[in-house]
């Protein structure tokens, strides 16, 4: 048996920000001239706008995010470090399309091949890094189809470290979209690369292929790709305020298409939509009974932070609901699921979220429990 208790602390947050109750009307997304696209918000996970989002695409050179990705792991993992050296072979220097201009048989630091890749969008990097890690290209690919699965990416399979095509090289823009998402979340340090404009290397100056950067200061990633199969890519992050959205354009036209699309879908996210953290993670939402324990209450709450992505000027019209067993009884263990969150905009369920017991609560004493079996008849 459940029961439904009904939150203010929404209500409340909404008066004390000054939300008012003039609703916005909230247009259709923009037309996107791109085979796949999608616009999310970091923080909650909401999908803006998406058209062929789960489409199997050439990602091009969007491939080196999980490049990169692979990489951090490693170097948080504390397997070398940033001023480590690698020799580059014969095979990253010979590497087609987009360099860094790396020679064969020298000693580059994992620092310079990371920005040579990451700002450059060289081929050449991205491969000596590869054979750094893990031996071979082969092996690498392998590690990047594991950390894939990890996170996520159901859609992905990469089996070369650069995007350079091949018929079994593959990604959707929603996949694309979660990883960028892992990227910022797990390695901010590192993402503050992706804003760079410009990399010096060997005296050859080279620019960020980004042309975001250079019209929107918001702008502060991440990584383009072009084949000629691929078309041209651009996985965009932006953040304006406390709101950070994600975009990603798939097999645009040319260069400045994949801009001034992945442009549309920022300022379209921006100007119709907000973003607002609800409760923070561990934070009590609602003390409940606990029976035959040493205390008589338990905290519930969220295991993690929760976020919440609506049409400007619709906050203050959400309702929050906990939907709790009416029995608990100890012992209760932290993390314990007892009940779910649910967040509703009008009729439509915009998050649901189990509700947890934020501390432990163990048995109580012999005659504690008696007294709460008589307690329980009576009730």
């Amino acid at each position: 048996m459940k029961r439904l208790l009904p939150l203010s602390l929404v209500a409340l947050f909404a008066l004390a920000h000054g939300v008012h109750a003039t609703p916005r009307l909230i247009p259709e997304a923009p037309t996107v001239d791109a085979r796949g696209y999608i616009l999310l918000d970091y923080h909650s996970g909401n999908t803006l706008a998406e058209r062929n989002a789960d489409e199997r695409l050439e990602p091009a050179s969007l491939t080196k995010m999980m490049t990169a990705y692979v990489v951090f792991h490693e170097l948080r993992a504390g397997h070398f470090q940033l001023s480590d050296t690698v020799r580059v072979s014969k095979k990253a220097w010979r590497m087609p399309g987009s360099r860094m201009f790396i020679e064969v048989g020298t000693q580059v630091s994992i620092e310079e091949l990371l920005k040579g890749m990451i700002i450059q969008s060289g081929n050449d990097a991205s491969v000596a890094l590869a054979e750094y890690v893990a031996g071979s290209e082969e092996t690498f690919a392998a590690l990047m189809n594991e950390h894939a699965r990890n996170i996520g990416m159901h859609g992905t399979h990469f089996v070369n470290a650069t995007g350079l095509p091949d018929p079994d090289h593959y990604s959707t823009a929603r996949d694309l979209a979660r990883l960028a998402a892992q990227l910022i979340h797990e390695f901010p340090a590192y993402y503050a690369w992706y804003s760079e404009k410009e990399y010096t290397y060997g005296g050859i100056t080279q620019g960020n292929r980004n042309l975001l950067l250079y019209r929107d200061n918001t702008v502060d990633g991440i990584k383009t790709g072009h084949t000629e199969s691929a078309g041209y890519c651009l996985v965009t992050s932006a953040k304006r305020g406390e709101m950070r959205l994600i975009s990603v354009v798939m097999g645009t036209k040319s260069e400045n298409a994949r801009a001034n699309e992945s442009q549309k879908l920022l300022n379209y996210g921006f100007r119709f939509f907000e973003t607002h953290k609800l409760y923070d993670a561990a934070q009590p939402l609602k003390a409940m009974r606990v029976w035959k324990g040493a205390s008589e209450t338990v905290q519930l709450g969220l295991n993690e932070p929760l976020y919440i992505t609506v049409p400007r000027g619709q906050y203050n019209k959400l309702n929050a609901s906990l939907s709790v067993t009416s029995d608990i009884i100890a012992p209760t263990q932290k993390g314990q699921h007892i009940g779910t969150l649910n967040i509703k905009l009008g009729d439509e369920v915009l998050a649901e979220r189990p509700l947890v017991a934020l501390e432990d609560i163990a048995e109580g004493s012999l005659w504690q429990q008696l007294l709460d079996n008589v307690r329980r008849l009576l009730q």
